[in-house]
């Protein structure tokens, strides 16, 4: 059966894949899910599909569980996030206490000394590539170097970090 055939399947049994979403959890995301559907639907594919009804089935069922791995991956990441940070408290700022500023001072002024104890340019790699998100052979071309120094520079950068991150862990 053609794309068009799977269209014509989808619009004769719209309601029954509704129902079918609603009745296996999606709830109020049901109408939204069909849509998705009806848009993979539409997106042309390679060849004829033998059972289009059940294609549709088993293509709603893929949608729902998507939806609901991703809600589920939402509110752990939100969970873990406000473990990380406090939980919020009415009536107080959410914003970082004194101490926690101070820390975090001086924890990136020690991160700028590290960077500036392996030399000019791979702190200045360093900081393209991390802090401005420039791909290494965008900084190679841009600094007039080789990708392989780019890389050696990182991989010299790295390792002044990850030190850095041992001696803060010890204290």
């Amino acid at each position: 059966m053609d794309t068009q055939g799977l269209e014509a399947v989808f619009l004769a049994n719209r309601d029954t894949l509704l129902r079918f979403l609603s009745a296996h959890g999606a709830g109020d995301a049901a109408e939204d899910l069909l849509h998705e559907l009806w848009i993979r639907v539409r997106t042309p594919r390679g060849g004829p599909i033998a059972a289009p009804l059940a294609y549709l089935y088993r293509a709603a069922h893929n949608l729902m569980l998507d939806r609901h791995r991703a809600v589920r991956q939402a509110a752990r990441r939100d969970n873990d996030w406000s473990d990380a940070v406090g939980a919020t408290v009415a009536g107080q700022s959410d914003a970082p206490s004194g101490e926690r500023v101070l820390i975090a001072r001086e924890k990136a002024r020690m991160a700028a000394r590290a960077l500036e104890a392996i030399g000019e340019r791979a702190a200045a790699v360093f900081r393209r590539h991390r802090i401005d998100g420039i791909a290494q052979r965008a900084i190679a071309d841009e600094m007039g170097v080789s990708l392989s120094t780019v890389e050696s520079d990182l991989r010299q950068a790295y390792r002044a970090m990850i030190a850095l991150k041992g001696r803060l862990d010890e204290v």
